[in-house]
């Protein structure tokens, strides 16, 4: 940077320079400075350059804010010492803006991004930009991918409303994908992907790094996608990783095989190896080797277990013959013929259930308990990025009935001797345990763990939300009352001033439209709890009401708009709901 001019300049004359890595955000809070400069001025320069008919303030944008209020209080127009750069040295003047910001306060990685796009932007290559500000190519690199994002996601970004993980994940998309992850988010009956569920959504499906790589990437001739932010690449195309990864363990298995291993069992891809359900045995005790694929690519090769099926066979051929037999007993069916005979009993089995719905009732409510390879259901978990939501809903009446009925829940299977956990696996034996247990259970008990799983795995948000809530007459006010969480994140002056209309008149409403949204929140408050008026402790907002109204005409509302796609399917019934659990009682079915 060339050595700059150092001048005194009116105040009036200069503004924050579009250079300035905080030129567009709020005014600072310059309290701790004010009272010095009040007292002695401005003791360090201010660094400007020449832009239009002013100067711009390349560094030093606190100082400007703390002597315009000095300037406002006495109605002076001081000059300010500066030191003025080159017209043309654009590049210098954000690094030096750069410099002075993070001194004071550590940039975050948007403001980093501004920075360092715009020297970029000016010639300086990545090299340049590293060694002067001390980071390392690769941090540089990882800034300056933000670039490939559109706009709306970096704003999204650079108010927190996503995370770090998420903006890393969508630096792998293209335009297109972006833009549906945009629609997405802005959906109000989908969810974008976010985190790690983001990188799978843009990858198409489950993330496999270079470094699950069995074979030679060198000569690999599918597509890998660089990640700046990870230590690997990621294959673009699974199919082609997998038809390379599994050449790549047909050779580990011939070498198993050549040092004289019994045998090689290769699991099904996405199969866990249950360390439990296998006995360890060394390789000249007939021990095998077992092949674990997950789908992210991952291979693990569990040397010496035999599976605990097959020592119970060993053990009762030793028991029935006094010693092992010397050949392996061949199975008495080929495949094809197996797999006649298991389809045949399954159909035998799907029409039978079809005419016994209480066992079909409980198979199915095992089903949802612990999963199979055709059933995927998940428990609602909060995903809330608002630390105050979740503190709300954790203190809520609504979790508490909830962790009851999961402690009714749990005592009915502790009662048979087996766990109640909802570990949804797919394993098929805890799959049998949770039905046979399910069995022994009247009708009404087996109603009660079908309304806490169905509970748990209920979504949140959307017209099942509302239609749960109005077939089963809930009173919201009986689980629900304004806390400081809902007062803090209520923003809209609308609707706020339409609560106040609702809780007190019209026309108190009307009076206290041109107050602060504080002010009137403050009014709905006292009218709660009867400051100067009668206490109204059970009022509650259209949004909490059954079925839910909007506040502001015409404006989106969340359960409103849910509710008004199916409230014609509901509305009207009488008593056609709830049914009555004797409704499926069969004893003799049970």
């Amino acid at each position: 940077m060339s050595q700059p001019d150092l001048i005194h300049l009116p105040l009036s004359a200069l503004s924050i320079s579009k250079l300035n890595m905080r030129h567009g955000r709020k005014a600072p809070d310059v309290s701790d400075i004010l009272p010095s400069i009040r007292e002695k001025g401005v003791r360090q320069t201010l660094l400007v350059r020449r832009e239009g008919d002013g100067y711009g303030i390349v560094a030093g944008r606190r100082r400007f804010f703390a002597l315009q209020q000095i300037a406002k209080e006495t109605g002076s127009d001081p000059l300010v010492p500066c030191a003025v750069m080159a017209e043309g040295d654009a590049a210098s003047a954000i690094e030096a803006s750069i410099i002075e910001n993070v001194a004071r306060l550590p940039a975050t990685e948007m403001e980093q991004f501004t920075a360092f796009k715009r020297l970029h932007d000016e010639g300086r290559a990545v090299a340049e930009i590293a060694a002067f500000f001390g980071v390392t190519e690769l941090t540089v690199r990882r800034v300056l991918a933000l670039s490939a994002l559109s706009a709306p996601i970096r704003k999204l970004y650079a108010d927190e409303e996503i995370d770090r993980e998420t903006i890393r994940a969508l630096t792998l998309a293209t335009p297109a994908q972006q833009a549906e992850w945009l629609k997405l988010w802005n959906s109000e009956d989908a969810r974008a992907p976010l985190g790690r569920n983001c990188k799978a959504w843009i990858t198409g499906g489950a993330v496999i790094t270079t470094d699950k790589a069995l074979f030679d990437i060198s000569g690999y001739a599918g597509q890998v996608t660089t990640d700046l932010f990870g230590d690997q690449g990621v294959f673009a195309d699974p199919d082609a990783f997998w038809a390379a990864q599994m050449a790549a363990v047909a050779q580990r298995i011939d070498a198993f095989l050549a040092a004289g291993w019994k045998d090689v069992v290769c699991l099904e891809r996405g199969a866990y190896f249950h360390r439990w359900d296998y006995l360890t045995k060394s390789r000249k005790q007939g021990g095998k080797v077992i092949v674990e694929l997950r789908h992210d690519g991952t291979v693990t090769f569990h040397e010496g277990f035999i599976s605990q099926a097959e020592a119970r066979r060993k053990e009762t051929a030793r028991n029935a013959k006094g010693a092992l037999p010397s050949v392996p007993v061949k199975p008495e069916m080929s495949g094809p013929l197996a797999e006649y005979i298991q389809l045949h009993r399954h159909g035998a089995a799907q029409a039978s259930l079809a005419r016994q719905p209480a066992i079909a009732l409980r198979l199915m409510v095992a089903h949802a308990m612990t999963g199979s390879a055709l059933w995927t259901v998940r428990p609602h978990h909060c995903s809330s990025r608002k630390d105050e939501t979740r503190a709300s809903l954790a203190a809520s009446k609504a979790a508490a009935e909830l962790e009851e009925s999961r402690g009714r829940t749990a005592c009915l299977f502790e009662a048979l001797c087996v766990s109640g956990e909802a570990r949804r696996s797919g394993d098929a034996h805890r799959l049998c345990e949770v039905f046979a247990a399910l069995l022994a259970l009247s009708d009404a008990e087996v109603m009660e763990v079908l309304a806490y799983t169905m509970a748990e795995t209920l979504e949140a948000g959307g017209p099942v939300v509302e239609a749960v809530l109005h077939v089963c007459e809930t009173d919201l006010s009986d689980y629900w009352r304004p806390d400081g969480a809902f007062f803090d994140l209520t923003r809209d002056r609308r609707a706020i001033n339409a609560m106040v209309a609702d809780i007190g008149s019209k026309s108190l409403a009307e009076t206290c439209a041109a107050e602060p949204a504080k002010a009137q929140k403050q009014v709905i408050g006292n009218r709660i709890t009867g400051e100067g008026c009668a206490p109204n402790p059970d009022w509650r907002p259209g949004w909490m009401q059954v079925p839910p109204t909007r506040l502001v005409e015409g404006a989106g509302s969340a359960p409103a708009d849910a509710w008004a796609r199916i409230a014609g399917l509901f509305e009207g019934r009488g008593d056609a709901f709830p049914p009555s659990i004797d409704a499926i009682d069969q004893p003799d079915a049970a």
